[in-house]
C-alpha cells in the first residue's frame, strides 16, 4: 500500500485495519515526490513535516478506536489555485508569491482531510489557469510522465501528472474551459469535471466565474468516486454552489450500463482532431454497444462565446495588477487578459444570450440519451515549446488553443464530464469525453466503470 501504483480505496482500506500506517503510506509519498519531481516539476511546494505530523495524528485516531474517514491515509496534492492554510496560493503567478499565506484551507481541501485524506503539497499551473499546457515562465514546465518531452496539458497539468506519475494518488484540479480534461486525456488519467456548482469553489482563485468548476484526478473510477463524494454538496460559501444533498456515486461504479441510452457526437466533435483522437472515440463506442450518432446545435458558436465570456471576465479580476505590475506576469497571460480588457461589453451580453439559447437546445438532445461520446483533445500531447500551430484537415489552428476544441462547447453550460484514458502500446494516452445532464454524475460514473472493467480504459502509472 505504499508504492507508487496503491490506489486510494485500497490505501484507506489498509489504514482502517491497520495493515500499515498513514506515516508509511505519507512517508513514501514524500519520497517518491523527492525523486521523481526532479524531472517532472509537479509541485510548487511540499508539505513534509507537516504531512507527516497530520499522518501520525490519523494514525492516533485510528489507534484510539475512532473513525479515520473514507480516505484515511490517503496522500493528495492540490493546484496551487486552492488556498492552503499557512500556504501562499500562487495561482501560477510571480504577483501572488507577494501575498501573505491562506489563513485557511479551502472548503473542498477541508474536505478531503476531514474524510481522513493527507495534504502533501501544491501544484503547478498555467498562470492565472489561463492555458492548457502548463508551460509556467515563473516556475518551468511540468512535463508529461510518458514523455518528458511533452506537455501534461493544462491549465491542471500538475494535477493529472502527479497521479499519472505515481507521486500521489489523488489530486484535485479546475476546469474553466477543460483545464480537468485537457491534462487527463494527455496524461492518461481519470479526469472528472463535475456539473457547475456541484463542488464548493470556496478558497479557490477563480479564472472566469461563469464557468470554474473544482474536480478529482485518479488512476482508477473508484478512487475518482470516493474523491468527488467526499468534495460534492452545498456550500453558502460559494453563491453558485447547487443547494442540494450530495448524491453518493461511489455506490454506482460496477452497476453496469444496462438501461443507459448512450450516443456519439458527430458534426464538430468528429471534425476537428487527428484519427488516432477519433479512434479512441470509436474504441469506446463499440465496447459500449453505441451505433446512435446525435449533433449538438452550433457548438463553434458556443466556443467562441466562451472565448468571449472567458476573457472579459479573467481580464476584470486583474485590471488592478495588469495597471500596476503588466511586466510581473507571462507576456502571453497578460496580452490575453489586455485583449479581454478591450472587448466591447455588447459581445459580453450576446455570448450570455447564447449560452442561454444553447443550454436549452442541448438540454433537448438530452431529452432521449443519457451519456454522450465524444474526443477529449484533437491530439495527444504535443512537444514543449511546440510551434504555434499545427495543421487539421488542411487548415492551420493554433497548437494550444486549440486543445479545448472538444471540451469548450460542454463546459460552456456546465455539463457533467469525465475524461477517460485510452491507451495503445507504444502511444501516448488520449482521452474520450462521458458527457452527461447536469447532475446526472452517476451516469458517467456506471459506464465509465463498464469500461475499466472490460479494460478498454486503464490509467497504470507512467
Amino acid at each position: 500500500m505504499t508504492g507508487a501504483d496503491a490506489q486510494a480505496v485500497a490505501i484507506a482500506a489498509a489504514v482502517r485495519a491497520r495493515r500499515v500506517s498513514a506515516r508509511e503510506v505519507v512517508a513514501a509519498a514524500l519520497a517518491r515526490i523527492a525523486q521523481r519531481d526532479r524531472v517532472l516539476n509537479c509541485f510548487t511546494h511540499v508539505a513534509g513535516d507537516a504531512a507527516l505530523a497530520e499522518a501520525e495524528r490519523l494514525d492516533a485516531r485510528v489507534a484510539a478506536g475512532q473513525d479515520p474517514g473514507p480516505l484515511a491515509g490517503v496522500p493528495f496534492a492540490v493546484k496551487n489555485l486552492f488556498d492552503v492554510a499557512g500556504v501562499i496560493t500562487l495561482a501560477g503567478s510571480k504577483i501572488h508569491a507577494d501575498r501573505p499565506p491562506a489563513a485557511r484551507d479551502a472548503t473542498a481541501v477541508a474536505a478531503l482531510r476531514r474524510a481522513g485524506a493527507v495534504m502533501v503539497g501544491a501544484l503547478n499551473m498555467d498562470e492565472y489557469a489561463y492555458g492548457f499546457t502548463t508551460e509556467n515562465t515563473h516556475y518551468g514546465p511540468t512535463r508529461n510522465p510518458h514523455d518528458s518531452s511533452r506537455v501534461p496539458g493544462g491549465s491542471s497539468g500538475a494535477s493529472a501528472a502527479a497521479v499519472a506519475g505515481g507521486l500521489v494518488p489523488l489530486t484535485l484540479g479546475t476546469d474553466t474551459n477543460g483545464s480537468i480534461r485537457v491534462p487527463a486525456a494527455l496524461c492518461g488519467t481519470f479526469g472528472l469535471k463535475p456539473t457547475y456548482g456541484r463542488v464548493s469553489r470556496a478558497g479557490v482563485a477563480l479564472f472566469a466565474a461563469a464557468f470554474d468548476h473544482v474536480g478529482p484526478f485518479a488512476r482508477s473510477v473508484a478512487d475518482l468516486a470516493a474523491a468527488f463524494d467526499v468534495i460534492q454538496g452545498p456550500d453558502p460559501a460559494d453563491p453558485v454552489c447547487a443547494d442540494r444533498p450530495a448524491e453518493a456515486c461511489a455506490p454506482q461504479v460496477g452497476r453496469g450500463i444496462e438501461g443507459l441510452r448512450i450516443a456519439i457526437l458527430g458534426g464538430h466533435f468528429a471534425s476537428q482532431g487527428t484519427e488516432e483522437a477519433l479512434a479512441a472515440v470509436a474504441r469506446v463506442a463499440r465496447a459500449l454497444g453505441a451505433t446512435r450518432q446525435v449533433t449538438l446545435p452550433e457548438p463553434h458558436r458556443a466556443r467562441a462565446a466562451a472565448m468571449i465570456i472567458t476573457a472579459s471576465e479573467g481580464s476584470n479580476l486583474h485590471l488592478g495588477d495588469l495597471r500596476t505590475r503588466a511586466k510581473d506576469f507571462d507576456p502571453l497571460t497578460r496580452d490575453r487578459f489586455l485583449a479581454g480588457a478591450l472587448l466591447p461589453a455588447p459581445l459580453y451580453v450576446q455570448a450570455q444570450r447564447f449560452r442561454a439559447w444553447y443550454r436549452a437546445r442541448v438540454a433537448e438532445v438530452f431529452g432521449d440519451v443519457d451519456v454522450l461520446l465524444a474526443p477529449t483533445t484533437p491530439w495527444s500531447a504535443p512537444p514543449i515549446g511546440a510551434p504555434p500551430t499545427m495543421p487539421v484537415g488542411g487548415v492551420d489552428v493554433f497548437t494550444r488553443s486549440h486543445l479545448g476544441v472538444f471540451t469548450q462547447p460542454l463546459s460552456f453550460i456546465g455539463l457533467p464530464v469525465i475524461s477517460i484514458p485510452v491507451t495503445a502500446p507504444g502511444a501516448l494516452p488520449l482521452g474520450v469525453q462521458l458527457v452527461a445532464a447536469p447532475f446526472q454524475e452517476a451516469s458517467l460514473f456506471r459506464v465509465a466503470a463498464h469500461l475499466e472493467a472490460a479494460g478498454i480504459v486503464s490509467a497504470p502509472v507512467a
